[in-house]
């Protein structure tokens, strides 16, 4: 039998973004945060010593003889505390480090919490349900760059980022310490809100689910919702220290779930992560030589004198690519399933990785005299002949030209580098069934490219629900490639969001006129504009909102009109970026 940890790890890798985390208090013990008994027997201490007793050897033992039974957290603490801010004020003491903390390392996120952190980084964890009220998670999180969608209540719920749009959605059931409204005796415990019992809900039916750190003994509302869940569309794994409790091995058992025996959080969150590393590194090339590529292509770009060598340089990984493509035997007479499908796409991006890299490098750092070069790799990778099999290979067969399309005009947007920007959207490419051309952003870009329909995308894992599958997973595999090796985890994420939003720009210039989308704006009703291919930023209105204030600025609308965005009309640019915004609008409806 394949051991259980190994099953978890290869389903992590297989299925990323599909299972969501269950972390208890257990996963914050090694930052010295005390657990919900050492703050029990804490209390039952404290009670004692006002009644002038110390130096007790089993506390639980003295409750027991003092007061007829043994000690329990819910009813000490309304003993002690009357009120929410009361009880509040006792666990803020327990969870905020004091500077002697933070000097000596307690108190701060663990081994457990920052590999947590990289796996939802590398797009492995998406959804995280947690018990603890401390911010530890929060705050490896953005160690790493992630900027985590929080909710704490159910105010929190409300106009926050769709579940499926998230890069990470942290829920924390019982609430936060630093917020009156947290939940922590057996009252408060029994049941949950109608919204956040819906939330749970989705993602317990949704989503694969391992569990770490929690006891399953004291909450209520947590058990139930974990027993009503209609579907085992993925696993359960439960990571227990030690024997777990009767009602974690029920709930277990009626999840049909796997037990993973640990010896602590720490150590199993860090084995997760290198087991799913493991698995990533076998798809990659040689780290190494990609280093070296990259390393090249700097030294070459600045130089004339160099530009043979930047050409066999990129000439070379094309070619490595093109009999990578073919030993992987990616062809077009399979049959078609979504594992099939799965698998092409996976492959496609492992092989692709050090080419998008080096094309990064050329957006962000060239000077135009790389474009002629790009350009005519592009065409070699879009303008390929008709195959006759499935329709699906054969369409995906130009899937990387998509991606280099990005990789490209990512580097290029990162840099201001708009008249480049331009015309590499602008490259004209022929069909593959006949000799007419468009630009490649008519050819290439989300769904104006022949495999870009969304419905499709929705087939890969954690992206049945997304309004922008494609551009959302573009997104996926393109972020950490170009956190690595240009932008700051900061911006990234808003430069990728920069390019879709000139390639929308970019797609109106090619395919309409000024006239065209005059007289569809005047129309009344719902199709009040004319269509066109927009991203993630049709739902993401934070970087809606960011994108646009930019290219309203008259440098950046001015620069933009020099590089022939919109044939270099002023009007006709604002009626395509009004056009835009009424698309995006509509997008957010659904």
């Amino acid at each position: 039998m394949i051991d259980p940890s190994t099953a978890l790890a290869f389903s992590v890798f297989e299925n990323r973004g599909v299972f969501a985390l269950l972390i208890g208090s257990g996963v914050s013990r090694a930052a010295q945060i005390p657990t919900g008994w050492e703050v029990v027997l804490d209390l039952t201490r404290r009670v004692a010593a006002l009644e002038g007793v110390q130096d007790q050897i089993d506390w639980a033992a003295w409750h027991q003889e003092r007061f007829g039974e043994p000690p329990n957290y819910s009813k000490l603490l309304d003993a002690l505390a009357q009120t929410a801010e009361e009880r509040r004020s006792i666990l803020h003491t327990v969870i905020e480090p004091t500077a002697e903390d933070i000097e000596e390392g307690r108190k701060t996120p663990t081994k457990a919490h920052k590999a947590i952190a990289r796996l939802v980084r590398n797009g492995f964890i998406r959804v995280i349900i947690t018990t603890n009220f401390d911010r530890l998670l929060e705050n490896a999180l953005r160690a790493e760059g992630v900027e985590p969608t929080v909710i704490k209540s159910d105010d929190d719920l409300q106009g926050a980022v769709p579940l499926v749009h998230t890069r990470c959605f942290v829920l924390k059931v019982h609430g936060d310490y630093l917020d009156t409204r947290l939940r922590n005796t057996e009252g408060e415990l029994e049941s949950y809100s109608p919204a956040l019992n819906t939330v749970l809900d989705r993602i317990l039916d949704e989503y694969g689910l391992v569990v770490c750190g929690w006891s399953a003994d004291w909450d209520t509302a947590l058990r139930a919702a974990l027993t009503r869940a209609p579907n085992r569309r993925f696993p359960t794994f439960w990571a227990s220290r030690g024997k777990p409790s009767p009602l974690a091995e029920d709930l277990l058992a009626q999840r049909a779930g796997r037990m993973i025996p640990i010896s602590d959080a720490d150590s199993f969150f860090e084995e997760l992560e290198r087991k799913v590393e493991i698995q990533s590194e076998l798809q990659r090339p040689n780290p190494r030589s990609v280093e070296i590529l990259v390393a090249s292509i700097k030294k070459y770009l600045p130089r004339p004198e160099h530009r043979i060598q930047l050409a066999d340089l990129v000439r070379n990984e094309v070619g490595n690519v093109r009999k990578q493509i073919s030993d992987a035997g990616i062809g077009a007479d399979a049959p078609w399933t979504p594992d099939e499908f799965r698998r092409r796409t996976a492959r496609y991006e492992a092989i692709l990785e050090p080419l998008a890299r080096l094309f990064l490098t050329m957006g962000r750092w060239g000077d135009d005299h790389e474009l002629a070069l790009v350009t005519d790799v592009l065409r070699g990778f879009a303008e390929l002949q008709f195959q006759p099999g499935n329709v699906t290979w054969g369409v995906l067969r130009t899937y990387p030209a998509v991606l280099l399309l990005y990789a490209y005009g990512i580097g290029a947007a990162k840099s201001g580098r708009y008249s480049a920007l331009r015309r590499w959207l602008g490259t004209p490419l022929r069909s593959d069934r006949d000799e007419t051309r468009k630009s490649a952003v008519e050819r290439l870009f989300l769904w104006a490219w022949p495999g870009g329909e969304d419905n499709l995308w929705k087939n890969l894992a954690g992206l049945e629900q997304r309004k922008t599958a494609l551009s959302d997973h573009l997104a996926d595999v393109l972020v950490p490639i170009a956190e690595r090796e240009l932008l700051s985890a900061e911006d990234v994420e808003l430069t990728f969001e920069t390019f879709e939003v000139l390639a929308s720009l970019a797609h109106l210039s090619n395919s309409t006129d000024k006239a065209s989308i005059h007289a569809a704006l005047q129309t009344q009703g719902q199709q009040n504009f004319v269509w066109a291919p927009v991203g993630r930023t049709g739902w993401h209105r934070e970087a809606r909102a960011a994108i646009m204030a930019e290219i309203s600025e008259p440098e950046t609308r001015q620069a933009l009109l020099a590089a022939g965005f919109a044939g270099g009309d002023e009007e006709f640019m604002a009626l395509c970026l009004d056009n835009i915004g009424r698309i995006m609008g509509r997008l957010s409806w659904f």
